[in-house]
Order: C-alpha cells, then sequence, then structure tokens
C-alpha cells in the first residue's frame, strides 16, 4: 500500500485524505489498518483504541452495524505531519433508518506517513432516504461526484 510520508504539502496532504477516504470506502478492516501505526492511538467519539488489532476490531463491530456505508473526507488544514479533515458519511441500521454523520479529526503522522495519532468528534443526524446524498455504488466514491463543499455540507 502506497503511503505518503510528511512533510506535507497541500497537494499530498489532500492526496493523504483521498486514500483514507478510499480505504473507509472499502468497508475491509484489515486493509483499512494498513495506513496506522502498530501502536496507534484514536479516539472515536468516547472510544479509546490502541493498536492495529483494537483498530480492525473496532471497524468490524463498526461495518457491521454502519450498513451501506459511504464517505466523503475533505482537507480541512494541514502542517509538516498534521492534516485536520471534515467528514460526513451516510449509513442506515438493520432497521433501515437513515443516518447522516458529521464529523472532524485531526491526525498525526510518523515519519513513514504511517497514522500514529487520530482523534476525532462525530455527530449523527437521523435522515430520510430521500434525503439522501451519497448515491454511488458501494466502494470507492467516483472521481466525479461532489465533495463535501460541492453539496452544501
Amino acid at each position: 500500500m502506497s503511503t505518503l510520508a510528511p512533510p506535507f504539502t497541500l497537494q499530498t496532504a489532500t492526496q493523504k485524505v483521498r486514500m483514507a477516504e478510499d480505504g473507509w470506502n472499502s468497508r475491509d478492516p484489515e486493509r483499512a489498518s494498513l495506513v496506522y501505526t502498530p501502536d496507534s492511538r484514536w479516539r472515536n467519539r468516547a472510544e479509546f483504541i490502541t493498536g492495529r488489532a483494537e483498530i480492525v476490531a473496532f471497524l468490524t463491530r463498526k461495518w457491521a452495524k454502519e450498513l451501506d456505508y459511504r464517505l466523503i473526507k475533505e482537507i480541512w488544514a494541514h502542517s509538516d505531519d498534521r492534516i485536520a479533515v471534515r467528514f460526513a458519511y451516510e449509513w442506515h441500521d438493520d432497521s433501515g433508518n437513515w443516518f447522516r454523520s458529521y464529523g472532524n479529526e485531526n491526525w498525526e503522522f510518523d515519519a513513514q506517513g504511517l497514522m500514529q495519532r487520530r482523534y476525532a468528534c462525530i455527530n449523527d443526524l437521523p435522515i430520510k432516504a430521500d434525503d439522501r446524498k451519497f448515491h454511488w455504488p458501494l466502494g470507492r466514491r467516483p472521481d466525479d461526484h461532489p465533495g463535501l463543499t460541492e453539496l452544501g455540507l
């Protein structure tokens, strides 16, 4: 798996954000975990996670609950070894209730470009199926699909 290493430019930070979006849209916990250091530390909502094994377990639980998951990430800011993003994703539960989850993440990377820290704040908004905005087939968001800014999110 290709990694981009610090120091980040706007171009490489933007590429890093899209690579992260693609990994999460794969809904493959093992694949997604490979961009984190073996001892990566997360705060995701009220959950604290350390290491790839816990990341895989977390993502496995997440995608078993959050069905038809589709995510868009957008760069907010960056420095040499840190990137801030905003994101939104749509999903439904096993009862067919749809949600759009909004959030912000702060990322810190090691010298090899693996994420060593991830801090996420997320809020869930119940939506009607007709209010969904993310309509691509499951998997990678097509390059021509609007991003968060273009969608007014």
